[in-house]
């Protein structure tokens, strides 16, 4: 109820004072869900100008996979209508910014001549980009990314048309695209650099178990494999290894790896590292500039899941309002594979050490795998293949710091079993 209060007072208060100017540099889901937190708190206090590169508005990145997988369609991952900006007193701007950011005028340029001013200024949706292997034929136009709208439908043009798709990176997001492309009757082939698949989610067990069920389905997998060239002239015709073996394609989608998007940043003269530096409030060394989502770091860490982007969002919406009672604090995050009929899930850190110990289930014949790490008589890491029902629940535990001692008997099995014994 305080906090209510709280709210209602900052409210009043901004409704009386002029409005302020705020321009958000991204259309991305963490940009728009911290003006969405804002809007709730102090829906009066600014005028909102927001520069998005795509012509639509605000969707979910993360449902671009079921997108592909022909699950969802354009509309059914869209966020934010474009009716939805007017309607809440925001301005949408097409286009990129040009990389130019005045913050002695408060002034920021985009690339189709629009000029935004500011009193505050969130830059955050420039997020991540698609890094993408620095091979002779990169630059063939169907050698894509995974990361936007268009990308799909490269896809789909590229399945209506052609047969052979190679996907190099068998992490999480290259198998959702490995999957996707081949509901849509591509034959593909997935080529990774390691052993191991989706290298930092699952441990080896369960990845080899994920494997062996996705070659069940129809996809190929070149491991340990190094591209050294992608072969073509108007478009791609093949993908060449190091050991000079080469496979058909048609079409090369890389997923080997993203980087934090921070050129506008570093022109505008922030302090980056691997990305945007920011404190506990989401704010720059510069007071007027904040950053969220994908193109930050944190107490050295960056990030790429939608749990601790949608906290940062939290704090910082709660800051621009004026509202700052907020700190971020980083937590552990899950990991979910989005492949219909395969089902892995991992939470926390899973890697153990001198001081942990490993509770692990393995039931080959019905393709189960659990694997529990401890630490203290607590869970920090869970990884769960082919039974994940209960991962949500692991995910609390790991979050909370649960003590499970008494517990441990039973970890394992069911939530339903440890309850019955609490």
């Amino acid at each position: 109820m305080k906090t209510e209060y709280a709210v209602a007072d900052i409210a009043a208060l901004n409704e009386a004072a002029p409005r302020q100017r705020l321009v958000v540099i991204g259309n991305g889901m963490a940009g728009m869900r911290t003006v969405e937190k804002l809007l709730k708190i102090a829906p009066e206090l600014y005028d909102i100008t927001v520069f998005g590169a795509e012509p639509y508005g605000n969707y979910n990145r993360i449902l671009l996979s079921p997108l592909l997988a022909g699950e969802k369609r354009i509309d059914d991952i869209i966020l934010n209508t474009r009716e939805w900006y007017a309607a809440n007193g925001t301005t949408l701007a097409y286009g990129r910014c040009r990389g130019e950011i005045d913050r002695a005028r408060r002034i920021v340029y985009s690339e189709k001549g629009i000029e935004a001013r500011y009193d505050h200024l969130l830059l955050i949706a420039t997020g991540l980009k698609p890094f993408i292997i620095p091979v002779p034929g990169c630059e063939l136009p169907s050698v894509i990314a995974f990361r936007d709208i268009q990308d799909v439908e490269t896809m789909f043009d590229a399945a209506r048309d052609h047969r052979h798709a190679v996907v190099i990176g068998g992490g999480l997001l290259g198998l959702e695209a490995a999957n996707g492309l081949q509901r849509q009757g591509m034959s593909v082939t997935v080529v990774h650099s390691s052993e191991s698949l989706m290298d930092r989610q699952p441990d080896e067990s369960a990845s080899a178990l994920l494997k062996r069920a996705l070659e069940a389905k129809g996809l190929r997998f070149a491991m340990a494999a190094k591209t050294t060239e992608i072969i073509g002239d108007d478009r791609v015709k093949a993908v060449r290894f190091a050991d000079s073996a080469q496979i058909d394609a048609d079409l090369v989608v890389m997923t080997a790896g993203v980087r934090p998007n921070i050129a506008l940043a570093q022109q505008a003269g922030l302090h980056c590292e691997r990305a945007i530096i920011v404190d506990d409030t989401l704010q720059t060394f510069d007071p007027r500039v904040y950053a969220v989502g994908e193109c930050v770091q944190h107490c050295s860490a960056t990030f790429s899941f939608v749990a601790p982007i949608w906290d940062q969002a939290r704090v910082a919406g709660a800051h621009l309002a004026g509202a700052g009672h907020r700190r971020y604090v980083q937590r552990a995050t899950a990991t979910k594979l989005k492949v219909t009929g395969v089902d892995l899930c991992s939470a926390g850190g899973f890697i153990g050490g001198d001081d942990s110990e490993d509770l692990v289930l393995r039931d080959p014949r019905r393709g189960i795998y659990k694997r529990l790490v401890l630490q203290a008589g607590r869970i920090v890491g869970a990884v769960l293949y082919g039974d994940v029902k209960d991962g949500g629940w692991y995910f609390d535990l790991v979050q909370n710091r649960t003590d499970v001692s008494h517990l441990r008997g039973k970890l394992l099995f069911s939530k339903t079993l440890c309850e019955a014994r609490a």
